[in-house]
């Protein structure tokens, strides 16, 4: 794969270990490119898969090349050092038809940044080591199947759902990774324990999840209300929204990992900013430009626009008040 990684030292995990958790991420691990071959080509073959069945509607990037094929993003890559940040906190929505409902991970301050500014600090102190040393990283920012390499590293995961679960904080977790080339030892993949628990594809109103691991975008209220560009919103999507105008929880919510192991995060910038856990959809209906930017400060939620935050809402005013929200179960089942 090269000379340049071939000569790159080898550093002790643990140290950077305890370097990654001093910088502030609450769960580190490390995939082998070489021990992950088996497992790639079958992650590739489900995600052929699910982009031959249109899955993706119009997120193209998931079919760059790239993303099955992690030495075309790094060509040197031999180890990805993979990491996790809890972004949940405790508030809860109202049950107020007059609300919108905002997804968790928006909250708080945006989290590429937050996720950017630490996996820079680890990059900085691993290339300081040795003058051999690469990294590049990506906080969903690149085409690096993300989950994927997760699981690998022993993070967590892929749910049934499409998350990510850790045993530590639920689903309710940020992922970045730093590729890099250095000989890193592996950590062993984590096993899957979803069981038999069906909650997520039960609760989900619009059936978006087609079958167990396998998501259908354009079933999907989340993408939706933050990737779809169209000036209106689907029937089906209108009728199902019960609220939501920036991302859903509903499947998050609804998961016993989630109710059973979900712990506040000591990330401040995660906590919520002024009325993004409950806003007027009559604010958000006729929300202004201006408004726009004083609303969502360095937020994820600047991905959706003005005119679109007022289609989702306006949406969610005239959508069907009288359906029945999913019923969020307290007995724990995993």
């Amino acid at each position: 794969m090269g000379e340049a990684h071939q000569s790159a030292p080898s550093l002790d995990f643990q140290q950077i270990r305890q370097q990654a958790l001093a910088i502030g991420f609450h769960r580190v691990g490390i995939a082998r490119v070489d021990s992950s071959e088996m497992a790639v080509q079958a992650h590739n073959e489900a995600l052929q898969s699910w982009l031959a069945q249109g899955y993706q509607a119009d997120m193209a990037w998931m079919d760059n090349p790239k993303r099955q094929a992690i030495a075309q993003v790094m060509p040197d890559v031999r180890s990805l050092i993979c990491v996790a940040l809890n972004y949940y906190t405790p508030h809860q929505r109202p049950n107020d038809p007059q609300h919108g409902k905002i997804s968790r991970y928006g909250w708080g301050r945006d989290y590429h940044r937050v996720l950017q500014k630490r996996l820079k600090a680890l990059s900085e102190w691993l290339r300081s080591q040795h003058p051999d040393i690469q990294t590049r990283f990506y906080a969903d920012t690149g085409p690096v199947s993300d989950k994927f390499w997760a699981q690998q590293a022993g993070l967590g995961w892929i749910a049934k759902n499409g998350n990510v679960i850790t045993r530590d904080y639920g689903s309710w977790v940020f992922l970045g990774e730093i590729l890099t080339n250095l000989d890193l030892p592996s950590d062993r993949p984590h096993t899957e324990h979803c069981g038999t628990c069906t909650r997520c594809l039960e609760a989900c109103p619009t059936g978006a999840i087609a079958a167990p691991f396998v998501v259908d975008a354009n079933r999907c209220i989340a993408y939706h209300t933050i990737e779809n560009r169209d000036e209106t919103l689907p029937p089906d999507i209108v009728e199902n929204l019960q609220g939501w105008v920036a991302g859903c929880d509903i499947c998050q919510d609804v998961c016993p990992w989630n109710q059973r192991f979900a712990q506040e995060t000591d990330v401040a910038d995660f906590h919520p900013y002024p009325d993004n856990v409950a806003p007027p959809l009559s604010d958000l209906a006729g929300l202004s430009e201006s408004e726009w930017h004083q609303r969502f400060p360095a937020s994820a939620l600047r991905r959706i626009k003005p005119a679109m935050w007022r289609r989702n809402a306006q949406a969610a005013q005239r959508s069907d008040r009288s359906r029945p929200a999913p019923t969020v179960p307290t007995t724990d089942r995993a």
